[in-house]
């Protein structure tokens, strides 16, 4: 695949090209790699111009069935949506479901949305390796609405909120225990909570998870100076609420772009995406070192059996790795 072949058509929003372009940043080849980079550069002035939202959940809280509803209705409204979802994969044998287009049958018919679900790998904070990149993509084919669906909650996935303008959270109508389960760190970056299948007998206790919520978040500083998180009830079933989700969004964008935080925050992300790549990158080229190579499944030896501490163990292979002797 070539940066030039794939440029103009996806500029005019050809569905095949993005998928090819997605695929062809999501390639670990060598020669992919350069072109995918030629490729974003040359569509970095066609980027920034859509709102960016991340959402997570535990597994079961409804997360494909709320984000169909509202890619629909935000779809509805005019918009183009691009939905990339994060699949959990084996650490076995590497390998992911992919099932969002399943599970968001409706949502994938639509001419005005795109969904592409992509695979964790190795990669921790419940995003793919390559999710910014697929997320300029879309937005340089002309979706101004983009969806980050993570993999679901636990202590490292919080890395969407680190790529996106809003952070939503959804949470079950448990409340109680269930409340307990949420980890602290995710509850602070969150800028929206939604309380999911608030309908039929989880109506009531859904009202008392909101209750706790915003509870919860009066001990809580918020991320934004300027923006107070705020607690729903939705329904995704019956679409009770959705519009009322849309609508704090729009409302974040608005005080985001009015106050100049969201420019500030993306120079910040951009900052820090530059240093995820550079700390990439030197991993990489840390285990394609051929002094490395040869050594570093006996120092993994040596660690698991005792001999050798983690911490001696990785300053000898540093070492190796700058060409210092012992």
């Amino acid at each position: 695949m070539k940066a030039d072949d794939l440029l103009d058509k996806l500029r005019a929003g050809e569905r095949r090209a993005l998928a090819r372009a997605i695929t062809l940043v999501e390639s670990t080849r060598a020669d992919h790699r350069h072109e995918a980079q030629k490729l974003l550069d040359a569509l970095m002035p066609d980027t920034g111009k859509a709102i960016r939202l991340g959402l997570s959940g535990a597994p079961g809280v409804g997360k494909s069935t709320f984000i169909e509803a509202l890619g629909k209705h935000v779809t509805g409204l005019g918009h183009k949506v691009a939905v990339l979802a994060v699949d959990p994969s084996s650490a076995r044998s590497g390998g992911s479901i992919l099932g969002d287009k399943t599970r968001m049958e409706e949502l994938s018919r639509d001419p005005n949305a795109f969904i592409r679900p992509s695979p964790a790998g190795v990669t921790l904070g419940g995003v793919a390796r390559r999710t910014r990149e697929a997320m300029l993509l879309v937005e340089a084919a002309g979706f101004d609405v983009v969806l980050i669906e993570t993999v679901g909650v636990g202590q490292s996935e919080t890395a969407v909120a680190d790529m996106v303008d809003m952070f939503v959270l959804l949470q079950s109508p448990g409340g109680g225990d269930d409340l307990q389960g949420i980890k602290r760190g995710i509850m602070e970056l969150a800028d929206l909570i939604v309380v999911n299948k608030a309908d039929g007998a989880l109506e009531q206790p859904a009202k008392l998870a909101r209750s706790q919520l915003v509870s919860a978040l009066h001990l809580m500083r918020p991320r934004s100076p300027n923006w107070k998180p705020h607690v729903l009830l939705t329904s995704a079933l019956t679409n009770m609420g959705i519009g009322e989700v849309w609508d704090a969004v729009t409302n974040f964008e608005t005080i985001m772009l009015d106050t100049g935080e969201l420019e500030t925050s993306r120079s910040e992300q951009a900052r820090a995406w530059m240093w995820n790549e550079i700390r990439e990158g030197l991993i990489e080229a840390f285990k394609a070192e051929p002094a490395i190579a040869a050594k570093v499944h006996k120092f993994e030896a040596d660690v698991a059996a005792g001999r050798i501490t983690p911490g001696a163990a990785a300053d000898k292979l540093l070492k190796r790795f700058r060409h210092e002797s012992d």
